[in-house]
């Protein structure tokens, strides 16, 4: 991580130190699809009210507010492969603007 330049994918954040990181990206999805995609991967019962429970109250985003610099802290939307598409242009765009 000294290094700079990596890319970290976890679904928590208020246990890393601030100083790793120059963009924080929460990805978020309206709940319809969220329900789809969870229970197509198998989710049922507590797990997948939990999970839909914490998009609609948008903890994650909140936790990466109270946890970063608010101005890092960046929310993109995640419901189509159009959307995913553009999240990864987005962000390989940050990635070649930092290594410039």
């Amino acid at each position: 991580m000294e290094e700079g330049g990596n890319i970290v994918d976890h679904h928590g954040c208020d246990f890393f130190p601030e100083r790793w990181f120059d963009h924080i990206v929460v990805l978020q999805t309206d709940n319809s699809v969220l329900y789809d995609r969870l229970t197509k991967r198998g989710y049922t019962g507590k797990k997948l009210s939990n999970n839909i429970e914490c998009e609609i109250f948008q903890v994650l985003l909140e936790e990466a507010k109270d946890s970063y610099p608010e101005d890092i802290v960046v929310a993109l939307r995640s419901d189509s492969i159009e959307d995913v598409d553009r999240n990864v242009s987005t962000l390989t765009d940050w990635v070649r603007s930092w290594s410039s």
